[in-house]
């Protein structure tokens, strides 16, 4: 079963929630489970927030756009804002002893820890997570 999805987001902080509307379609459309169903949950909130306050830096001018496409094999998430980008390697590691107790900074590494694979493209405004079914 093929399944495609779009959602233009606006760049305000509360708009972040609307992303995960793509769940409940998931869940009815494809049947995905509970496990797989919480994983794409933190996933998309974190990575549409992330596009929302530090891509875009929530300019009411600026959106951002979620698109999902799933197949037998896997789910792909792709959140893209119209942001200056940034590199994905110069986020400092919020496991070093010296971010341990700042209160940001987590969401790319949950990101990569809740995907089996994530891509960063158009100098680093694009993020495309893979979830294998």
């Amino acid at each position: 079963m093929n399944f495609k999805h779009t959602l233009t987001l606006k760049s305000k902080f509360e708009e972040a929630e609307k992303a995960l509307e793509v769940i409940d379609l998931l869940e009815k459309d494809l049947g995905i489970g509970p496990d797989l169903s919480a994983k794409l949950m933190l996933a998309i909130s974190e990575a549409a927030t992330n596009a929302i306050v530090h891509g875009n830096k929530e300019n009411p001018k600026l959106q951002v756009l979620v698109e999902t496409i799933a197949d037998d094999k896997a789910i792909y998430i792709s959140v893209k804002d119209e942001g200056g980008g940034f590199v994905p390697s110069s986020v400092p590691d919020p496991t070093d002893e010296e971010n341990l107790l700042k209160t940001g900074g987590r969401g790319i590494f949950l990101i990569n820890e809740l995907a089996d694979d994530v891509q960063h493209s158009e100098n680093g405004s694009k993020v495309t997570m893979t979830f294998n079914r």
